[in-house]
């Protein structure tokens, strides 16, 4: 932990007092979205300290040139950025000629932020001494709209303690913005309009290289003490700005109120040369509604959104809290409804990791989603994947693979690979292992596999073929190898057998077989659609059998474990509780080259397999892996302590396995990792959710039946939460005398508690005690 002023409240994320080194922290972990669009919690007023501005709009993006020191052959032609898009928040405020900027108050007294995730919005408030003597109050509400994904809201109210004041109020919009994340310092955007009509006004901009062409708009009313001002404003326009400025004289303790409605439109969803006339119509429904049926709307959406998604915790505030900041930022960054988006590592918080889309996903991501939504939101994100196979294909060309078979990128925006550097771009290939277990992750759960004959084969072809291809026979070993890779552990790069690698090589290649013969009997019309479109030969398959059923697996008889990669046990095997805490986090405090000969492990690697694979080992090879590999992990990847957790509450350690909850649950909020001011991490919040649902509740799908072993940390009470299984809504609640569930469905269900068949009645409770 290396923050600790957000305040404990089950509902709500708070901070209580002005400190200028928590700004640009708070903007982080106060960040709003909608699923189509998103932005830092930055001030709406004028603030000259330390602030790292960002608004996003989802698929929006500009390939900025690749720059290294060393150019190799392969390496993608740019990194994706994801962009910080025209700012559409600013409200200009002067007082008396006097510019509001708290980094430049006399004082600042009464400052809250809060933000409500029960209903989904963000408030600011404080008192401020200005040097012209003036105090100010201000109270401010923000929120993006959930029902209309283009439509972001704020309510701004300021009052005066003197008579009489000269207030200039001026609401803008501007385009003259720039990323903190760019290689050559390019510009980003050309602004191409700019305009006003009436209390409205617009920007037309579009993406340089990209050619994303948007709309930015504002519209602002304005009432002082709950009447309308009348007086039209004055229009400020300049190359990339829009203002509209007021001038009011405001009495003492009156309230002056703005509400200003803005947001975007972009071509991905609207003709280029309508943007404009879309945005009007925004514009139309915003003001039609008013603010607060708007925030009333806001409501509705999110209660409808936590009836399904929300875990409880009774009895620990702390991990309340952190388990709702994790499913609101989830519920803000993804929601399902376009094919075309992904989850990025920040999502609409910060610009690090630059494109949108890694393994984070399939590995992490979908679990959420399949169990929280209708299927049909993960199946979106397999198609997404399916809807990239050829550029993952050309990936794999780049690289002097051939025949179809398929690399899919590390990081990506629209299919080609757009990292930058070597050991990633090149070498962490593990990442199409993740992709096919998503897919028999999505069957398993569902019971949908239609994916499979429509889409999913074809992926597992190319995914399949790339194995065969990237493996080696080694004739000293007399078995085939995989050389030249980066697994899971970032802290080691170009190993040879990573185990990781080669089981999850192997594992595609029999699954894409198994699926092949699936496809063949139960749905031939698909199967030759798809062995005329990809040209696969029985000849073929019997090579990729002979790889997958001769891999290598690097393992120690003496710790009787499967070792990392060749040569791991060369290491000097200091454990990571013996470092000094000064020299933590080792990725801000060592070189690389002494990373890279430590034995310490940035997340899960030979883990993360124990993890997809679980039930290919007995509970007593899990113990000994854990017991070999966590005491060198540094978890200094945020995708790490979910997966700890998980196996610690397998293992029945629930001390250790709570704290590791803890730490996955309260990353961003506590800044474990010393960079929350750079964004949220997005991708690994929901392994926060997994930590409860599969590791404390114990879930998993057997035999095609849920299957739950409840544990409970003895610092709750209890926990609940629900999942959607094959549209059937269980609700599961565990405390110390036992485990209840409620099926709400028409039909009853099995499944297994304890290892005991149990049998639910629609809209009945069934009662289960603990295990011994």
């Amino acid at each position: 932990m290396n923050q600790d002023y957000i305040k404990p409240d089950p509902w709500s994320i708070i901070e209580e007092g002005y400190t200028p080194s928590h700004v640009k922290a708070s903007e982080s972990l106060f960040s709003l979205g909608n699923g189509a669009m998103g932005q830092r919690a930055n001030f709406e007023e004028d603030y000259s300290g330390p602030t790292f501005q960002g608004s996003y709009i989802g698929g929006v993006y500009y390939p900025d040139k690749t720059r290294v020191g060393w150019w190799k052959n392969g390496y993608p032609e740019y990194f994706a950025k994801v962009l910080n898009a025209p700012n559409w928040i600013g409200i200009h405020v002067e007082i008396k000629g006097e510019i509001l900027d708290l980094n430049r108050c006399k004082k600042v007294t009464q400052f809250r932020r809060e933000f409500n995730m029960k209903e989904g919005w963000y408030s600011r408030s404080f008192k401020a001494t200005l040097e012209n003597g003036i105090g100010v109050v201000v109270e401010a509400t923000r929120f993006m709209s959930m029902e209309h994904d283009e439509l972001g809201a704020i309510r701004y109210n300021l009052t005066v303690d003197q008579d009489e004041v000269p207030v200039k109020i001026t609401p803008y919009l501007d385009s003259g913005i720039t990323n903190e994340d760019t290689n050559w310092d390019d510009p980003f955007w050309k602004t191409t309009k700019v305009w006003s009509e009436g209390n409205r006004a617009f920007i037309e901009a579009h993406t340089l290289k990209t050619r994303f062409h948007t709309c930015t708009f504002m519209q602002a009313l304005l009432t002082l003490d709950g009447k309308a001002v009348e007086s039209a404003p004055e229009h400020l326009e300049k190359e990339t700005y829009a203002g509209h400025s007021y001038e009011v004289t405001l009495p003492k303790g009156k309230i002056l109120s703005v509400e200003k409605y803005g947001g975007y439109t972009v071509d991905l969803n609207h003709p280029a040369k309508d943007l404009a006339r879309a945005a009007a119509a925004v514009l139309d429904t915003a003001v039609a509604s008013g603010f607060e049926a708007l925030l009333e709307a806001q409501r509705g959406a999110w209660k409808e959104i936590w009836e399904m998604s929300d875990i409880t915790i009774e009895g620990d505030i702390k991990a309340q809290q952190g388990i709702r900041f994790n499913i609101l930022h989830l519920n803000q960054t993804y929601t399902g409804r376009d094919s075309r988006l992904n989850i990025g590592p920040k999502g609409f918080t910060g610009e690090k990791y630059g494109g949108s889309t890694y393994w984070d996903t399939e590995a992490y991501c979908i679990p959420f989603y399949m169990a929280t939504k209708d299927q049909h939101v993960a199946r979106n994100l397999l198609e997404y994947r399916f809807n990239h196979l050829e550029k993952a294909i050309e990936n794999a060309v780049k690289l002097g693979f051939s025949n179809g078979a398929a690399l899919y990128p590390m990081v990506t925006m629209n299919g080609e690979e757009c990292h930058n550097e070597w050991e990633i771009t090149f070498e962490e290939i593990h990442r199409n292992g993740a992709i096919a277990f998503a897919i028999y992750n999505y069957y398993r759960y569902t019971g949908d596999y239609s994916y499979i004959p429509e889409m999913g084969l074809e992926v597992l072809i190319g995914i399949a073929r790339f194995w065969h291809q990237r493996a080696t026979f080694s004739k000293q070993k007399e078995k085939y190898v995989i050389l030249g890779v980066t697994g899971p552990n970032e802290y080691e790069n170009n190993v040879s057998n990573n185990w990781y690698t080669n089981y999850s090589a192997r594992w595609c290649i029999r699954y894409c077989l198994e699926q092949l013969r699936k496809v063949k009997d139960g749905y031939p019309e698909d199967y030759q659609r798809i062995i005329g479109h990809t040209r696969l030969t029985e000849q073929e398959t019997r090579q990729w059998a002979k790889v997958a059923d001769g891999m290598y697996f690097p393992y120690s008889d003496q710790h009787e474990v499967y070792l990392q990669q060749d040569g791991f046990l060369d290491k000097e095997l200091i454990p990571a509780a013996d470092l000094d805490r000064s020299e933590r986090p080792l990725n801000q405090k060592w070189s690389w080259d002494r990373i890279l000969r430590s034995p310490y492990i940035k997340q899960a690697d030979t883990l993360q397999g124990f993890y997809f694979f679980e039930d290919h080992f007995t509970t007593e090879e899990l113990e000994r892996h854990f017991d070999f590999y966590e005491p060198f992990t540094v978890h200094e990847s945020s995708l790490s302590p979910c997966v700890h957790s998980i196996q610690a509450s397998k293992l029945n350690r629930l001390e250790q396995a709570y704290a590791f909850y803890l730490r996955t649950s309260r990353l961003d909020l506590d800044d474990y990792n010393r960079e929350v001011e750079e964004g949220l991490h997005i991708t690994s919040m929901a392994g926060t959710w997994m930590s409860i649902v599969e590791g404390f509740g114990g879930m998993r799908v057997i035999d095609d039946k849920l299957s739950f072993f409840p544990r409970i940390p003895k610092q709750w009470k209890s926990y609940s939460f629900k999942i959607n299984f094959r549209h059937r809504i269980l609700k599961v609640e565990v405390s110390s005398e036992g485990s209840r569930f409620y099926l709400d469905s028409k039909e009853e269900m099995s499944i297994r508690v304890n290892e005991q068949r149990v049998v639910l009645e629609p809209q009945k409770t069934v009662h289960v005690s603990n295990a011994d």
